[in-house]
């Protein structure tokens, strides 16, 4: 059998931990479980896990930092469980209790992402430096964090909103949805924690309101619960929110849980600012702003040798515009060419901060997807094909607007392959797909 585990979990005994394993294998996050430290660092260092749990009782000083050297260069998220408030600062996250293994699996995904986001803005800064430009995103923002907090004022709600404020948040009251919408609308915030009274609906009505809203969507949401839940944790982190605390959490872990959330959102926000700095410059496409065929496969050679290095796998898709008789009259009569800049930008909105979007050809665009399986690279690619297939463009006076649709080819890289045989793989797949 292939060896597939996503998880290292250190634990000298499974009876805290345990569980918390078993959830995250049935969910796909498959475990493996060193018994110390030693063996923790012999298996990171011969598998490419995504992220590792940490038992406090088998926590040590330097357990940490051994862990990530010995998964290096790869960035390892980790999580500590079980650990007493302000004692493993040096995790990446650090509950007292061990989560709902469906609220496991989604903050280590985050952290997985960010981890990723984070070696592709290194390699994207390497990029553009080989050519003379700094892309780095300037100093860290100081300003406070600003978090909303919507719903009724209740004492734990007040008390969350204390704490928050003693760690220098800045707290913004919102006691209805509608007032929670005119905040989202008038400035930005790095987080958003919601109240769960007795009835949900509020807090699923702002959340549901918000992912609907591509501004407002990646706003990581919190939903702090009053009591016992008659929905499951599953049904509430499908829609949407990145945390639920539980009513016997305790108010400062529950802020401080809030906290890594909105630091990690302005990181985010911090690398696409940068990353999205570049668009008017000439060496990307000046139609589009997204990256030239040259400069793609310049950074798509490194992003493969940095996937080898590090045991990650690597997707290209590409996409082309279907042959149509709504857009052969667009293209006749230029509407087509005017389509593609807000063709581009919508491709460039709609990809991760760790992916790359290119222009190829005048309507071939193609995506490079980081820690990305092939399977996952083509869903990605067909549903930003389906959101710009939803969007009617202007085809001159007395025609119906026509819409743009993609034919889609997907590849992931193999063993020793090169980028340039990538992205020909994925090209062919296009056509193969089309016949």
């Amino acid at each position: 059998m292939a060896f597939d585990a996503r998880v290292l979990i250190l634990a000298a005994q499974d009876g805290r931990i345990g569980p918390l394993a078993a959830g995250l294998d049935a969910l796909g996050w498959t475990t493996v479980t060193a018994r110390d430290l030693a063996a923790a660092e012999a298996t990171l260092q011969d598998f490419p896990l995504d992220a590792a749990v940490i038992d406090f009782d088998s926590y040590q000083d330097d357990a940490v930092a051994r862990l990530r050297a010995a998964a290096h260069p790869r960035s390892l998220p980790v999580m500590v469980v079980g650990a007493p408030r302000g004692s493993a600062a040096d995790a990446d996250l650090a509950v007292t209790t061990p989560p709902h293994p469906a609220q496991a699996a989604l903050r280590l995904e985050q952290m997985t992402r960010a981890a990723v986001a984070e070696e592709e803005f290194d390699l994207r800064c390497d990029t553009f430096a080989a050519r003379g430009l700094d892309l780095q995103p300037g100093g860290p923002d100081h300003s406070p964090l600003r978090i909303l907090a919507a719903g009724v004022a209740e004492r734990r709600f007040l008390a969350l909103s204390n704490a928050l404020t003693a760690s220098g948040v800045e707290v913004v009251a919102a006691p209805t949805p509608y007032t929670a919408f005119d905040y989202l609308h008038e400035s930005p915030f790095d987080a958003a924690v919601l109240w769960g009274a007795k009835d949900h609906a509020p807090a699923l009505s702002i959340a549901s309101g918000m992912k609907r809203n591509t501004r407002l969507y990646h706003i990581p949401l919190m939903l702090y619960l009053r009591g016992g839940s008659e929905m499951s944790l599953d049904e509430l982190f499908n829609r949407g929110f990145s945390d639920v605390a539980t009513a016997d959490t305790r108010e400062d872990e529950t802020a401080e849980r809030l906290l890594a959330l909105a630091k990690s959102h302005r990181r985010y926000l911090t690398i696409r600012k940068a990353l999205d700095s570049v668009r008017g410059l000439d060496i990307m496409d000046p139609t589009t702003g997204l990256f030239t065929p040259e400069l793609f496969a310049a950074h798509l050679a490194r992003v493969a040798d940095a996937s080898r290095a590090r045991r990650r796998p690597l997707s290209v898709c590409v996409l082309r515009v279907r042959e149509n008789e709504a857009v052969a009259w667009a293209r006749q009569g230029g509407w087509l060419d005017r389509a593609l800049p807000q063709i581009g930008a919508m491709i460039s909105r709609l990809v991760r901060v760790e992916d790359t979007p290119a222009r190829l050809a005048k309507e071939v665009f193609a995506l490079a997807l980081p820690a990305t399986r092939g399977e996952a690279a083509r869903l990605a690619a067909e549903r930003i094909a389906a959101v710009i297939g939803c969007t009617a463009f202007d085809a001159g006076p007395d025609r119906s607007p026509f819409v743009a649709e993609f034919d889609v080819g997907a590849a992931e890289m193999r063993p020793n392959e090169s980028a340039g045989a990538l992205l020909e793989r994925a090209s062919a797949d296009l056509f193969d797909k089309v016949r």
